[in-house]
Parts: C-alpha cells; structure tokens; sequence
C-alpha cells in the first residue's frame, strides 16, 4: 500500500472569518467553507455530539490545504498557541514566498508578528517564523537564487 498524499493540516481557531482573511492575504485560496454536525462527525473525532465551522484554504499550486476549524460545541479545552518553539507536538506550518519583506509587510497589517528575526540560511533561503492570528506560529521561507 502506498501513501497517496498529505490531505490538510488542521488548526483550531476562535475567529474564522480572522483566521481566512490572513491565510488569503497570504497568497493561500478559500476552497469552501461548511458547518459539520452530526453523530458521524462525533464517532470520528471522539467528541461526542459537536458542531463545528471550517473553512479549507488551499495553496494555488492545489497540492497543500489547511482546514480552519471553530469549535462551537463542545468547548474548546486547551490552548497550545503560545508555546514556545520548543515544545512538544505540532509546532508550525512552513511557506514558502516570492518576497519575504513584501509578505511580512501584508501580513503585518493583519497582525503578524515577528518572533525572532529574519535570517540568512547558508544563502539559500531567508527564513523567519511570524506569530499570525491568535498567536498562531507561521514559518516564512523565500528562496535566494
């Protein structure tokens, strides 16, 4: 059997109409958006009987999407998006970018923030990572030719 391909990557957000603006800023494409409900829904999640809104934004190429979710039941429980880079499980979704200062200027006007700085790595790429809505850790990776 062989992995056809990576689906999405989802982040749990309380403001989504926030949350697809930055990402649409970005450069990345709503899909479509959709309430889910329902019993099914709850025996795949293990929540039980919950109501949620997402939104998929995918990338232009078509290859890579993110599903932005807003739990309207059951509540949310924990809240991971302050922890610094290194802690334990998921840590960041990584873009690559035409122009890192044209981007960091676009997304600043949606709130982004810097975390560190932007570096050179080896000359071949600038890297840095952003705090984009709700703190949300975001890498930014423009390739130096």
């Amino acid at each position: 059997m062989t992995l056809k391909r990576m689906d999405n990557v989802g982040i749990v957000v309380e403001d989504l109409d926030r949350a697809v603006d930055f990402f649409v800023e970005l450069g990345l494409e709503l899909e479509g958006r959709a309430t889910i409900e329902g019993e099914w829904a709850g025996r795949v999640t293990g929540l039980g009987d919950q109501h949620v809104e997402v939104a998929m934004v995918r990338t232009q190429d078509g290859h890579s999407r993110l599903e932005l979710s807003r739990f309207l039941r059951p509540a949310v429980i924990a809240d991971h998006r302050r922890a610094p880079v290194n802690a334990l499980g998921y840590l960041r979704v990584m873009f690559a970018v035409d122009d890192l200062d044209d981007t960091l200027a676009r997304l600043g006007k949606h709130g982004a923030e810097l975390v560190g700085e932007v570096v050179d790595y080896q000359g071949v790429y600038r890297l840095c990572y952003i705090r984009g809505p709700e703190g949300l850790l975001i890498g930014l990776a423009q390739e130096l030719s």
